[in-house]
């Protein structure tokens, strides 16, 4: 007894769907590769009996998963990381104080935004700050003692 050569192409098309429809990180896209496959087998060799094409199958999807996670392209890698996370682009850089910071928190103009800051207590304007961290939309400032007037 066999399974038509068909069966096991729309089994291979129905898993191609799947992998479309739900997150399994291509895991079903090379079983149905390999139902594909094994679909093809069955069309060349119309006797092939079904546990061999179950056997088959699984190892060709075995083999597939496999040789895909070896061989997947690497993770993108960006020159420009935190180009969606604006805030954290700031931190390092120095600017100057325009609004005094007081009980901790206050007001810096970067570019054309308008962001909220927390840093030392009671920092006059005109005082030149860097960023170091961020937390949410909130930038935290330290002072930059003895480097001059910071860039706006």
């Amino acid at each position: 007894m066999s399974i038509a050569y068909g069966y096991w192409v729309l089994l291979g098309f129905g898993l191609l769907v799947l992998e479309m429809i739900l997150p399994t990180e291509f895991v079903l896209l090379w079983v149905g590769v390999a139902a594909v496959a094994v679909g093809g087998l069955a069309w060349l060799m119309p006797g092939l009996a079904w546990p061999i094409a179950v056997g088959v199958w699984g190892a060709l999807s075995v083999v597939f998963i496999l040789l895909w996670r070896h061989f997947k392209p690497l993770s993108f890698v960006s020159d420009q990381p935190a180009l969606n996370r604006r805030g954290e682009s700031y931190i390092g850089r120095q600017f100057t104080l325009t609004e005094a910071i007081v009980d901790g928190v206050g007001m810096l103009r970067v570019d054309d935004t308008r962001w909220r800051i927390t840093g030392p207590d009671h920092l006059p304007a005109g005082t030149p700050v860097r960023v170091v961290a961020v937390d949410g939309a909130t930038l935290c400032v330290t002072p930059v003692v003895g480097c001059g007037i910071g860039e706006d």
